[in-house]
């Protein structure tokens, strides 16, 4: 069983029915004790940091997600729930983050080395595998993945297993032990990202 985490920010719906495409067995649930039932989690999100981190301490899940992860449970942060693993964002602001996997998230916009480009970066976009893993078992190098982000996560090279080119190296796919993200969304990067969502619930 994937759980899917409720915490009132996210695409659920689109994600809740890919993960049911692939036959895989999920709930979108706010539950703790479903979270604790279940054998992996994903934690998607859109908006800004500092509210859905509040939104997630304000459910009673913040503690409960840290745990998890902790004990080893398979977790997948999308979009938004990738920045939420990261340590801090400055988003509107300084907020804190699970601190699940070492790193900040910053805007976007500063580092870019071609200012011509848009932000947010909407669209798809090539992944450059830096590391090997397990959750890249049935996708390839190259392959193209959907984006839609004004901030990104950095200072987090030795826990970055993908990025993709916007002038800069954009920090798409990150992990620490059991715990994943990634920055571009699956349910949205069709075949490819089915591939992906198969892969973690294999892992």
């Amino acid at each position: 069983m994937i759980a899917v985490i409720d915490y009132g920010v996210g695409n659920l719906f689109s994600l809740s029915s890919s993960l049911a495409y692939l036959g895989l067995d999920n709930m979108v649930t706010s539950r703790a004790e479903d979270l604790q039932a279940a054998d992996r989690l994903i934690l998607p999100g859109v908006g800004a940091f500092g509210d859905a981190a509040a939104k997630l301490r304000e459910s009673g899940l913040f503690e409960v997600v840290k745990q998890q992860a902790a004990a080893g449970k398979p977790l997948l942060g999308i979009c938004l729930g990738m920045q939420l693993l990261f340590e801090k964002s400055t988003e509107y602001g300084e907020h804190e983050g699970l601190g699940l996997i070492p790193g900040t998230v910053e805007a976007l916009r500063p580092d870019l080395a071609d200012q011509s480009l848009k932000v947010p970066h909407i669209g798809w976009n090539s992944l450059q595998i830096i590391k090997d893993d397990p959750l890249f078992r049935y996708i390839q190098p190259g392959d193209y993945v959907y984006y839609v982000h004004s901030f990104y996560a950095k200072n987090c090279a030795a826990n970055t297993l993908a990025v993709s080119d916007y002038s800069i190296p954009v920090t798409g796919v990150v992990r620490a032990a059991s715990v994943y993200g990634t920055q571009f969304h699956p349910e949205k990067s069709g075949e490819v990202g089915l591939n992906l969502l198969k892969a973690f619930a294999e892992l």
